[in-house]
């Protein structure tokens, strides 16, 4: 098994910190001001089928997530892959936000992400999602407390909730 994340800059973390902020002002809890929803889901379809095609299974998905700032999952089970765990994908509702993570989020930690996600198995994924349009975030970046403009303590304790999971 090869290594699979790629190090992020310290400037594209930072302009990824800028987005996060700009998105986290940009509506309410669940969606943007100018959210498509059908646009979104055809986009997810896609998204769905392509991932499909690449791994050679129908993998597991879910989407239209109702109380939830993210639109739908993803998940390529291990057999398909070369990587150690199934590999999970979270579309947010937001800005095109994109989450790949090997397992579920918080499975493994950044170093044994880097080991255990096959690098050709991030590549095939990350080019799909590119080619879709889709801005991926590092997981570890939204781990971060959450401290955004909305009132959300009670629901979001980190940047992973706000744009990835129910609120």
């Amino acid at each position: 098994m090869s290594g699979g994340t790629a190090p992020v800059t310290d400037g594209h973390r930072q302009s990824l910190w800028t987005l996060l902020r700009e998105l986290d002002a940009s509506g309410d809890a669940e969606f943007p001001r100018d959210f498509d929803r059908t646009a979104t889901r055809e986009r997810f379809g896609e998204l769905v089928a392509r991932i499909d095609a690449e791994f050679g299974r129908s993998c597991l998905d879910e989407q239209d997530v109702q109380e939830a700032a993210y639109h739908g999952r993803i998940i390529i089970p291990v057999a398909a892959t070369a990587s150690a765990d199934f590999i999970t994908l979270l579309v947010s509702n937001f800005g095109d936000l994109a989450l790949i993570t090997l397992g579920n989020p918080d499975s493994y930690d950044e170093e044994e992400t880097e080991y255990l996600l096959d690098a050709t198995d991030l590549g095939r994924i990350t080019g799909i999602l590119d080619g879709l349009g889709y801005r991926t975030v590092p997981e570890d970046l939204l781990w971060a407390d959450y401290d955004g403009v909305l009132n959300l303590r009670s629901h979001a304790t980190c940047w992973l909730d706000r744009f990835f999971f129910w609120i």
